[in-house]
Parts: C-alpha cells; sequence; structure tokens
C-alpha cells in the first residue's frame, strides 16, 4: 500500500475544499479512477514565505505567510540527489515509521509536506479460492471515506533538477511525491496490514506549515471508523482500464471471498 487511488475531483472543488491560493496547473488533469505509480497527480502544498512576487510590504513589516497551491506532481518521489529519475518507480510510498530518518525522505518530511487528495484507495485480498496455478485469487476492495468525502493522505514532494535540460529551462524541475503510510486500522487489517496516513481537516494548516520542522508530533494516524472497503471489479487490476464502474460496489455473492 497504497499502489493505485481514484482522484476524479475537478481544480475548482480542491480549491475550495483546500483553500488554494493559487492553481499552479499548466493544464487540469484527467479524472481517474485507476492512478497507478508515475501518473500525475494533485497535490495540495505550501511554498515557503517570499518565493513568488507579491505587493510590496510597508517599512519593517515582515513575509511570514505562505501560499497553499495546488499542483500536479508525479507520484514516485525523485530525490533531489537522484541520478537517474527512475528511482522514482520504487519509491511511491514512506513508511510513517521511518519517515524521518531515511536519507530519501528526510529532508521532504522536514519541510516539503504535502496532501494528496484522493476519492479512495484500492488493496487486494489475498482469499481463499485458487487460480489455475493454485495461487490465491486476489479480490480487489475500494477503500472510501463513509461519508463521501475527500481523502487527504499524507504525503512528501521534492524538486529533481534533470541534468539533461539547461538552467534556464523552465521544464528542468521535476516536482514529485510519495504516499506515507502507516498500520491500518483494525477494522481494515483483515485487507491489507498497511494504509495511507490520512490527515485530518484540522491538521492542515500543522502539516503543510513549511516552516515548521518536520516531527514525530506531525505523525498522528487519524480518527478510526472514518472509512468503508467494498469489493470492487477485478478491472481495476489492469492500469488500461479507467472508468467510474472500477469504484461501482461489487455485489458480494461475484466477490471471492
Amino acid at each position: 500500500m497504497c499502489g493505485r487511488y481514484a482522484s476524479s475531483r475537478q481544480p475548482d472543488e480542491l480549491a475550495e475544499e483546500f483553500e488554494i491560493d493559487e492553481l499552479r496547473l499548466q493544464e487540469p488533469l484527467t479524472e481517474s479512477y485507476n492512478v497507478a505509480p508515475t501518473d500525475d497527480v494533485y497535490a495540495v502544498l505550501e511554498r515557503p514565505p517570499n518565493t513568488s512576487p507579491r505587493a510590496p510590504l510597508r517599512q519593517g513589516e515582515e513575509d511570514t505567510s505562505s501560499e497553499r497551491q495546488l499542483r500536479s506532481v508525479r507520484w514516485g518521489l525523485v530525490p533531489s540527489w537522484a541520478k537517474d529519475v527512475k528511482i522514482g518507480n520504487r519509491m511511491i510510498n514512506a513508511r510513517m515509521e521511518t519517515v524521518g530518518d531515511k536519507p530519501a525522505y528526510r529532508r521532504a518530511f522536514a519541510k516539503r509536506r504535502c496532501l494528496l487528495p484522493a476519492d479512495g484507495y484500492f488493496e487486494w485480498y489475498a482469499t481463499e479460492a485458487k487460480d489455475a496455478k493454485g495461487k490465491p485469487r486476489k479480490q480487489p476492495y475500494f477503500i472510501t471515506p463513509k461519508d463521501g468525502g475527500v481523502l487527504a493522505m499524507a504525503g512528501l514532494y521534492e524538486l529533481w533538477p534533470d541534468p539533461a535540460k539547461a538552467e534556464d529551462d523552465p521544464g528542468r524541475w521535476l516536482w514529485s511525491c510519495t504516499v506515507i503510510t502507516t498500520e491500518a486500522e483494525d477494522s481494515l487489517g483483515r485487507i491489507h496490514d498497511r494504509m495511507p496516513l490520512m490527515v485530518e481537516r484540522e491538521r492542515w494548516d500543522q502539516w503543510l506549515d513549511p516552516t515548521r520542522p518536520g516531527d514525530l508530533d506531525l505523525l498522528t494516524p487519524a480518527a478510526p471508523g472514518r472509512l468503508e472497503a467494498y469489493p470492487v471489479s477485478t478491472l481495476v487490476s489492469n492500469v488500461r482500464n479507467n472508468g467510474r464502474e472500477l469504484v461501482e460496489p461489487l455485489p458480494i455473492e461475484e466477490a471471492w471471498g
């Protein structure tokens, strides 16, 4: 976890939900019900003070505000020191227990935290049924907020300079992200032992604040019981399938277990 999720909300919806100051998008992303690693995804983040043009300040006044942005970033974190962008293919998740210690994530956790909006995410449960090779058949489940609201997954983002591009090339910097995961709550642990670290609304400001150092107090799982899980079609197992039918509940008699 997390290896697939759904994201269908439009930028204007997310801008209102997350109180965005500025949309930093060349063009809106296509809604996706089968977001996969290396796809571009929406990220809510705040940039430190004085990183964008502002009105002149009064004498003696300090600019301590941060700008909350909605950006599209690549799923799969590429650290700034990476020699090859392909490292991001295996860095789609960061474990909450070690995110503050591992070199690949430590700097991002300190000052480049973000929220990754989702409708919900997918997990595959190994059933007792066997396939033709005798292996357990895996039943996909969609896990989503019970109230139909947005799932704000804790994430980190990084900026990677492409060495093949000139320093003044506006496309030189790759923005990428990873999803932070934690132990699954009891109601979901039977499906998979890991789940995204959810950030509750009242903690969004603290999590996104780039002037606040990363510390363990920020890594607090949301209250349990907010999510529901139900079986969905195995069509989601193929990344080429991408439609609303992927998140429709599957009649229980059609599920494998």
